[in-house]
C-alpha cells in the first residue's frame, strides 16, 4: 500500500460519519444493484475445541456453557440444509468446533454435500478448520462451492486472541481452498479491543487474498470467556466499519453476521445503506438470532429503498 492509499485510508476515520455511508453506499449502487444473499448456518459439532480463542464458547479453554455434541449425521445435516433453503437462505453453511477433522468426519461430511446438491439444491459452504488440500479437493468434488475460514482480525492483534495456532495458518488454508477452486468466504470480528488500524489491515489483507465474501461479526462478550467483560462498540462505530469495508474491498460481497441484533439494534437497516449487502439469518453458533419475521421486514425494507 503506498502513502497516498494510507493517507485515504486514514482520513475515512474522520470523515463524517453520513459522507462515509453516501461513498460507500455508491461503491455499493455500482458493482450490486439489488438483492440480499442470505446465509444461514448448522452448527454441526458443538465445544470441546483444542484451540484458545478468546471470543469463543467452544474453546475447552474457556468455560462458557454450551451444548456439547459431536458430528451430527449427513441427514441431520441435510435436513437442515433444506431447512435453510425453506426460509429463503442462499447459501447454508456447515461449521463444525475445531482446527481439524477427524477423516470419519470429513467423509460423513463429504456424504452430507452430496445428499444436499441432490436432494435440496442449495449452494454449500462449509467452516471446518485448517483442513489439508487433499480434504478440500475431496469436497470441492461433492459439491462443496464456498469454503469459511475467518482470519478474525489483523496479523499484529491476532495474537493476542489466539496462541494456539498463527495467523498464517489462516492464509495457507485460504490459499489451499482457493487452489482447488473452491469460492472463498473470510472475514472476521470486530469489536474485541483491536484499534481502527487492525480493522483496516484486516481489510486490506482480505482484499490482497481476493475473497469473494466477507462477514462481519461484532462482538458478542458470552460469559465464561475472556473478552465477557469487554465494553460493546457503539452503533456508530460498527457503521463506520461496515462503510471502510466496503470502500477498500468494493466488489465483494460485505455481510453482517453475529453481534448486528445487540449491537446496531435500530440501526441495522442503515448497516446496508453503509455498503453491505448480505446477511446470516436463523441463528449463529451458540448465539441466537433474531426472529426470521423481523429480518424478512428488514430484507424487505432495504430492498425497497434499494431500488429507489
Amino acid at each position: 500500500m503506498n502513502v497516498v492509499e494510507k493517507e485515504k485510508l486514514s482520513s475515512m476515520l474522520d470523515m463524517p460519519l453520513i459522507e462515509l455511508i453516501q461513498e460507500a453506499n455508491k461503491i455499493r449502487e455500482k458493482y450490486f444493484k439489488e438483492g440480499l444473499e442470505l446465509c444461514n448456518i448448522i452448527n454441526a459439532k458443538s465445544g470441546q475445541c483444542s484451540q484458545d480463542c478468546k471470543f469463543c464458547a467452544q474453546s475447552l479453554k474457556n468455560c462458557a456453557q454450551i451444548d456439547i455434541y459431536s458430528l451430527k449425521s449427513k441427514d441431520e445435516i441435510a435436513r437442515a440444509g433444506l431447512k435453510a433453503k425453506q426460509i429463503g437462505a442462499n447459501k447454508f453453511g456447515i461449521v463444525t468446533s475445531g482446527n481439524c477433522l477427524a477423516p470419519k468426519e470429513l467423509n460423513e461430511i463429504k456424504e452430507a454435500v452430496l445428499q444436499i446438491k441432490k436432494e435440496v439444491g442449495i449452494s454449500v459452504c462449509a467452516s471446518l478448520g485448517a483442513l489439508e488440500k487433499d480434504e478440500l479437493l475431496i469436497l470441492k468434488q461433492a459439491g462443496l462451492e464456498t469454503y469459511h475460514h475467518n482470519i478474525e482480525t489483523s496479523p499484529n492483534f491476532y495474537k493476542q486472541i489466539v496462541s494456539t495456532h498463527d495467523f498464517s495458518q489462516r492464509i495457507e488454508t485460504i490459499k489451499a481452498a482457493k487452489a482447488v477452486g473452491l469460492q472463498i468466504c473470510s472475514g472476521g470480528i470486530i469489536g474485541m479491543g483491536e484499534t481502527w488500524q487492525d480493522r483496516i489491515d484486516m481489510a486490506c489483507i482480505l482484499k490482497e487474498l481476493e475473497v469473494d465474501s466477507v462477514p462481519i461479526n461484532i462482538l458478542v462478550p458470552i460469559k465464561g470467556t475472556p473478552l465477557q467483560d469487554l465494553e460493546p462498540i457503539s452503533s456508530e462505530d460498527v457503521i463506520r466499519a461496515i462503510a471502510i469495508f466496503r470502500i477498500i474491498l468494493e466488489d465483494k460481497i460485505i455481510k453482517i453476521a453475529a453481534g448486528r441484533e445487540s449491537s446496531l439494534a435500530d440501526f441495522q437497516g442503515l448497516g446496508f445503506m453503509a455498503g453491505a449487502n448480505g446477511m446470516l439469518i436463523g441463528g449463529y453458533l451458540t448465539v441466537k438470532g433474531r426472529n426470521l419475521s423481523q429480518d424478512y421486514k428488514l430484507i424487505e425494507e432495504v430492498e425497497r429503498i434499494w431500488k429507489k
